[in-house]
């Protein structure tokens, strides 16, 4: 759906899933998408440990490296939840953090409800947090994202908005 729509996006992508589902990781990173880093088993990093959260990290970047040859350089935490021995072990991994700006609720709305919380809160610079998986389920029913995908794509390009990976917004080289 994004190829046919021209639209990169960043995957924030489980190393779980990753080793499950390598060649997912390899489609992604071939189509010309980002992926991110977003923990090895998606876990709620609060009143974890700074070991913990940096194993957690570096399994899930090798875990993406091996399946899709390349290094996240961004990593998203799990539920939004910072803690305390984050930062440092994103800085000695050499991720960025980066959370959103509109945030679908993809997992629990139907796609309609989904698509009636994000247009208004779409502005230029916005990051559409939107998800292609639930946790680390397998066969998730994510419909109601593609759906409310397919219905999101035609409406903000009539607006005149275009879409980049996360590192093209935040990083832009011109």
């Amino acid at each position: 759906m994004l190829a046919d729509q021209d639209v990169p996006a960043t995957f924030f992508q489980c190393g779980s899933n990753v080793q499950r589902l390598p060649e997912i990781a390899r489609d992604v990173a071939r189509g010309g998408h980002e992926i991110g880093n977003h923990s090895q088993t998606h876990p709620r990093f609060s009143f974890r440990t700074s070991g913990f959260i940096q194993a957690e990290l570096r399994r899930a970047q090798e875990s993406i490296e091996r399946a899709a040859g390349v290094s996240p350089v961004l990593f998203r935490a799990p539920f939004g939840i910072r803690w305390p021995g984050m930062r440092q072990a994103q800085r000695r991994l050499h991720l960025m953090g980066v959370m959103w700006t509109v945030i679908g609720c993809d997992w629990k709305l139907d796609a309609r409800a989904i698509v009636r919380r994000v247009l208004p809160n779409i502005e230029n610079g916005a990051i559409i947090c939107l998800h292609d998986g639930r946790e680390l389920q397998i066969r998730p029913d994510i419909e109601p994202t593609l759906d409310a995908v397919r219905r999101l794509l035609p409406i903000l390009k009539a607006e005149g908005y275009r879409f980049e990976t996360v590192s093209q917004l935040i990083c832009p080289t011109n």
